[in-house]
């Protein structure tokens, strides 16, 4: 997601909707086969605070705190969890004494999570984004894209889970 409305005005668009459709014509299956995964079981998130990233999380967006345990791979870090509906979870790390950064989109990086959500919380989500001072920027009446408290890139969407502005997509 861009803050410019017209990023990618300057790429040359020729071939760009063939090769679109090169691709959805040989990869695209009308008899596609189950899928070998269950679902997400989590995506896992870097938190530069724990309880600041919980009061967000928990307090702002209303997904429950489901565990917090040490990290198995870094002593003293958190695991902690939020449940996202349908099994999934959304997870974070937290790194004492790692110099990590701030957030930044790289390329094979995170782009933004999305996250469905019922439209009558979408547009009670939305109104606490507000309330909290979170900056959010408003698409085609379904789709919430802000910033965390780390500055990953979140989407809520009221559109049911498998569709995407009325396509299916699942």
């Amino acid at each position: 997601m861009s803050d410019n409305p017209a990023a990618g005005a300057d790429i040359d668009l020729t071939g760009i909707e063939a090769e679109r459709d090169r691709l959805r014509s040989e990869y695209l299956r009308k008899d596609r086969p189950a899928s070998s995964a269950r679902g997400v079981h989590h995506v896992a998130l870097l938190s530069a605070n724990v309880e600041r990233t919980i009061r967000f999380y928990q307090g702002v967006l209303e997904f429950p705190l489901t565990e917090i345990f040490e990290n198995r791979d870094y002593a003293g870090s958190n695991h902690f969890f939020f449940d996202l509906g349908n099994g999934n979870l959304l997870a974070f790390f937290d790194f004492p004494g790692l110099d990590l950064g701030p957030y930044e989109e790289v390329l094979g990086g995170l782009h933004h999570i999305a996250i469905s959500v019922e439209p009558q919380r979408w547009e009670r989500l939305r109104d606490k984004l507000y309330e909290a001072g979170v900056g959010y920027q408003e698409e085609s009446g379904t789709s919430l894209y802000f910033n965390d408290p780390d500055g990953a890139r979140v989407e809520l969407i009221a559109d049911s889970l498998g569709t995407m502005y009325g396509n299916e997509v699942g």
